[in-house]
């Protein structure tokens, strides 16, 4: 505990309180903390829209090399974030095996823009919703979804009446640590998307270009980073470690 601890000590113990909030309206910190926000929320969205119905697949049906998909869908939690940046960019670059056809015929590109931020961000966080969501579903007892079904409701109303309010706590779980993740998102984020203040700039990053030139103000930006952080973990009340456990 005092290794774990020590680290996060050193970093309040440091910190210039008398200047700390000088120090997070920076025009900087400003502009990082405003893009940290969006790009986090719209991840946030993304990981919802995509890993909701993902986790339902590998939780409720037998899909062919379901095991395989599962290890693709988690793999980004352990891969080290640069090699995801390196793979996004392979991928969505301008030159990439989908990017390519996106620029020349649509004009959109994903590299060095904002959308490029989210984008990494959603890659690295989608992965914590997948797996708590699962292990939800597996948990419950589908004998509701069964009784719905045999009154006629549908598949979608099943879901949406019987289904999603059970697994509400789980899922709020799984949202919240996909947002911190994605808040604290750097290697994928620098390495896909750069590092331009207003634009690509995110907490994480302005923290790493701060600490070379204002000790201050990163340290400041850290703390903040923190506090996010700690909220998130104690708001959860070991639903993490309980769908880690399923």
């Amino acid at each position: 505990m005092a290794f774990l601890a020590l680290p996060l000590i050193g970093l309040v113990t440091k910190a210039s309180w008398s200047t700390l909030w000088n120090d997070l309206t920076t025009p900087v910190a400003l502009d990082a903390l405003r893009l940290s926000l969006i790009c986090s929320l719209w991840a946030t969205g993304l990981s919802l829209v995509l890993g909701v119905p993902l986790a339902w697949v590998l939780a409720r049906t037998q899909l062919p090399g379901r095991n395989l998909v599962r290890a693709l869908a988690i793999l980004p939690m352990v891969l080290p974030p640069v090699v995801g940046g390196v793979a996004l960019l392979l991928a969505f670059g301008r030159d990439g095996l989908v990017g390519k056809a996106l620029y020349s015929l649509f004009g959109i590109q994903f590299p060095f823009t904002t959308a490029g931020a989210v984008l990494a961000e959603t890659f690295v966080a989608m992965p914590f919703l997948i797996i708590t969501v699962e292990a939800a579903l597996r948990s419950m007892d589908s004998r509701y979804e069964e009784a719905a079904a045999n009154l006629g409701s549908s598949r979608w109303r099943t879901f949406r009446r019987v289904t999603l309010p059970m697994i509400a706590p789980s899922l709020i779980a799984g949202t919240a640590l996909t947002w911190a993740r994605a808040l604290g998102e750097f290697g994928a984020t620098i390495t896909f998307a750069g590092n331009i203040q207003g634009r690509t700039q995110t907490l994480p990053l302005a923290v790493y270009l701060a600490l070379q030139n204002n000790e201050a103000v990163a340290t400041a930006l850290s703390l903040a980073l923190l506090a996010v952080s700690i909220v998130v973990l104690v708001s959860l009340r070991g639903r993490w470690l309980g769908a880690i456990r399923s």
